[in-house]
């Protein structure tokens, strides 16, 4: 039996079996995360740590994701917020969403932050990651593996690149934006960046992200 396996206690107004076997497998879960990281951490091994079986995980926790945004108590599955935030813009902005996607990307995310949506808890794992080497790896796998995929995904959709390579590379180039800009602004609370309104940050690096997801990155010969 792993040192990290979980006892837990179910909550009353609840069937007893089920509470105490989620309350099991979010209490391995937490404890893989943060000693194995994002990558590290299996389904088979949290499994393993609750005494059920994996296929059980699945039934309640769908995706290593979805199990995650739980265990974190986060309040969305940020890939899919993303995507979905994204998607209804290009539906609704139809050809122009490419020639808009940088301010409407930068929009979308400032907002997210501030009202709570889960910004609250991705501002958790920012404070934690620069003293913290687990948050830290938690952090990096999971932007890579989860934003920067959502990213990758809606870059795939009309964007000017259809390489997966290059796809990859423009998500992180705006997740190293969108990342740096949260640090800044809400955790540093740098000036003026932490006084700036949303609209003055969506014209000033709007354009940045715009030309990461569908500009010329070629380096310029002299």
């Amino acid at each position: 039996m792993p040192d990290d396996a979980a006892v837990t206690v179910g909550r009353s107004g609840r069937r007893a079996g089920e509470s105490r076997t989620r309350e099991s497998i979010l209490e391995a879960a937490r404890n893989r995360f943060g000693r194995y990281g994002y990558d590290g951490a299996t389904i088979r091994g949290i499994a393993a740590d609750a005494e059920v079986d994996p296929a059980l995980v699945h039934h309640f926790y769908g995706t290593k994701e979805r199990l995650f945004v739980a265990a974190m108590r986060l309040p969305v599955v940020p890939s899919e917020a993303i995507i979905a935030v994204l998607g209804g813009e290009r539906l609704r902005l139809g050809e122009e969403f490419s020639k808009h996607a940088g301010e409407i990307l930068v929009r979308n995310m400032l907002t997210v932050w501030e009202t709570g949506y889960m910004g609250s808890a991705l501002l958790g794992l920012l404070r934690s990651a620069p003293t913290n080497d687990q948050a830290l790896t938690m952090l990096r796998e999971f932007v890579t593996n989860t934003i920067m995929a959502a990213f990758s995904e809606i870059l795939g959709k009309g964007a000017a690149s259809a390489d997966a390579a290059e796809r990859r590379y423009r998500a992180g180039l705006v997740a190293s934006q969108v990342v740096g800009l949260g640090f800044t602004r809400y955790l540093l609370k740098l000036e003026p960046l932490a006084a700036a309104s949303i609209d003055e940050l969506v014209a000033a690096i709007g354009p940045n992200l715009q030309r990461f997801l569908t500009g010329d990155l070629s380096v310029q010969k002299r």
